[in-house]
């Protein structure tokens, strides 16, 4: 028995007919009367009572005719979900966003994948530092990771995708909160708020890079691992701290955010997965991303 029999057994069934079934599925009347007679012999009952005028079910015909419906939707459908597949219209996928991306973009990027890749089922973590990301690529406990490069993985493919001016997040009462800009030199003995050395934060690096550039020698008074808690405590009046652009999109009272100016400074985002991901639905995700930024 094959699909093809099942095929000629409801086109008969349902037209009622050999003829007419056999112009349905464009083929000679004879090779399917035997196609119909092979499978009641396989099966070892009849399907159909026939007479001169028309073709009738048997009650084992009926009840075969319902299973071999819903035999061949499945076939149709799983045929169907395969393309899909294939073309990286279905799936699951994992996105990881450092910090700084999780509060003004995350929010935009899910719109537009839910909208262009609706068939995909994305889940979002937030809040992760960099070396965590490339852990979780690695591990495969996420798929896709919104990044701050470098991410010194070399089983990792990073495009990049914009760069992020730096800002200064100021307690809204402090003083260089009057100034329009501030400058790297102007955060000489400032208490400093910032990602923790210990987590091997990149946004860590870049600030004390910053300073080293403009003779400034830091004065740290918190470490964080979390964007989110660096801004409140900033809120909560206990220092200053250097972050990317799209932290202000966190809008908390008590908070005010100035460019950071004389040198002006940027960080790269960046969209990264494994090298050896080559699924269809992780390839659309990335395009989508690239595309909107």
């Amino acid at each position: 028995m094959d699909l093809r029999q099942l095929r000629y057994f409801v086109a008969v069934a349902e037209e009622r007919h050999f003829g007419r079934a056999a112009e349905r599925l464009h083929m000679a009347q004879p090779p399917l009367s035997q196609a119909i007679r092979q499978l009641e012999g396989e099966l070892g009952v009849a399907l159909f009572h026939r007479t001169t005028r028309r073709v009738d079910l048997t009650d084992a015909g009926r009840a075969y005719l319902d299973r071999a419906r819903a035999i061949l939707a499945e076939v149709d459908q799983a045929a169907h979900y395969a393309r899909r597949v294939a073309a990286g219209a279905v799936g699951h996928l994992t996105l990881g966003c450092v910090g700084s991306a999780t509060y003004s973009l995350l929010p935009t990027l899910s719109r537009h994948l839910a909208i262009e890749l609706p068939g995909i089922d994305f889940s979002f973590r937030g809040e992760m530092l960099v070396p965590d990301q490339v852990e979780a690529l690695r591990s495969g406990a996420i798929d896709v990771a919104l990044l701050r490069p470098p991410a010194a993985e070399p089983s990792l493919v990073v495009h990049v995708l914009r760069r992020d001016r730096l800002v200064v997040a100021l307690p809204a009462e402090h003083p260089l909160a009057r100034k329009a800009r501030v400058r790297a030199a102007d955060l000489a003995g400032v208490d400093l708020i910032v990602h923790s050395a210990d987590r091997r934060s990149v946004m860590h690096d870049v600030v004390f890079g910053v300073l080293r550039d403009a003779d400034v020698e830091p004065h740290i008074r918190h470490e964080v691992g979390e964007t989110s808690t660096l801004i409140t405590l900033v809120a909560g009046g206990l220092g200053v701290a250097v972050v990317p652009e799209p932290v202000t999109a966190l809008a908390l009272d008590g908070v005010v955010y100035r460019h950071l100016v004389r040198p002006a400074a940027a960080i790269e985002l960046a969209v990264a997965h494994r090298a050896d991901r080559d699924e269809p639905h992780l390839a659309r995700a990335v395009e989508v991303i690239r595309r909107l930024f």
